[in-house]
């Protein structure tokens, strides 16, 4: 694939942590008009209490109001399994399209039957307002973004480029933080270690931008590294590490993890989009499957 790299092209990054869940939203903006796009919104949730807030999300609506500018999409890198999704409760203040990859219908079909969702739930991907196949481009203002498949940690997860930057999701942590792990349904270290590849092989000074960072032994939160920079010092791929090495080391490390905290209401929300599931009387429900993940 012959991807558009424009590296003269250089878009405003504003990133925002949330601690509860140690993910990191984006506003990206077309340094030529007013125009932006929000990747990875989060939606919070009180999981105990069962009551969902949307403290993380106003913080964005009110920098893209302050700031006068125009929401033209909201992309999600893949479904998440540790934070929900916030991008219908944004695009109902500020408009905007959702976006994901186009393997959001295996998603769907895998975990449709793992929380034995009936006829009603659709898995052809309609609760998205565009499903992106690899290679596809699509306009922020007057920026060309362009989406890369880039699975291994879940099979929807795409890298989104824009001009010199590019949005990782969970393909890629920190160099100090290595990579996402691959053992979700649908996951392959194999694969995921040919989608860092196809990543890495952007030109050496693509800023690339994190969904998470854990402050590996203590340091402070970053986002944002560079392909070189992950090339030379990544501590599972770089400096030369084989595709059997990573495979072992993925494989091994994933066996001792255990599941994300979020990865039962997340996994619900996120395949429809970031809306909340309800039940036959029209209430906002979630399900627990026992002994099903």
């Amino acid at each position: 694939m012959d991807y558009p790299v424009d590296i003269s092209l250089k878009p405003e990054v504003t990133g925002f942590f949330d601690p509860a869940t140690n993910t990191i939203s984006y506003v990206v903006k077309d340094p030529e008009s007013d125009a932006c796009a929000i990747v990875d919104s989060v939606m919070d949730i009180d999981y105990a209490a069962g009551r969902i807030t949307y403290e993380h999300a106003d913080e964005l609506i009110k920098f893209v109001q302050e700031n006068g500018l125009k929401l033209e999409w909201l992309i999600e890198t893949h479904v998440h399994a540790d934070h929900l999704s916030a991008a219908p409760y944004i695009q109902q203040k500020l408009g905007g399209k959702i976006g994901i990859g186009e393997n959001i219908k295996i998603v769907q079909d895998v975990f449709g039957k793992i929380f034995n969702e009936g006829t009603e739930f659709q898995r052809d991907g309609s609760q998205f307002d565009a499903l992106f196949q690899d290679g596809d481009t699509y306009n922020i203002g007057s920026m060309k973004a362009f989406a890369m498949h880039t699975p291994g940690h879940t099979p929807a997860c795409m890298t989104h480029v824009v001009g010199d930057a590019a949005f990782v999701g969970d393909t890629l942590f920190m160099p100090d933080g290595g990579s996402a792990r691959a053992d979700f349904p649908g996951g392959d270290a194999g694969v995921l270690y040919d989608s860092i590849m196809k990543v890495l092989a952007l030109p050496d000074e693509t800023r690339l931008f994190m969904c998470h960072d854990y402050g590996p032994n203590g340091r402070d939160i970053q986002w944002e590294t560079t392909v070189a920079e992950e090339k030379a010092h990544n501590i599972h791929v770089g400096g030369g590490k084989t595709k059997e090495e990573f495979v072992k080391f993925r494989t091994e490390r994933d066996a001792t993890l255990d599941m994300p905290k979020l990865i039962i209401p997340s996994l619900q929300v996120n395949m429809r989009a970031g809306e909340v599931p309800k039940d036959k009387d029209g209430r906002p429900m979630l399900k627990v499957p026992v002994n099903g993940l």
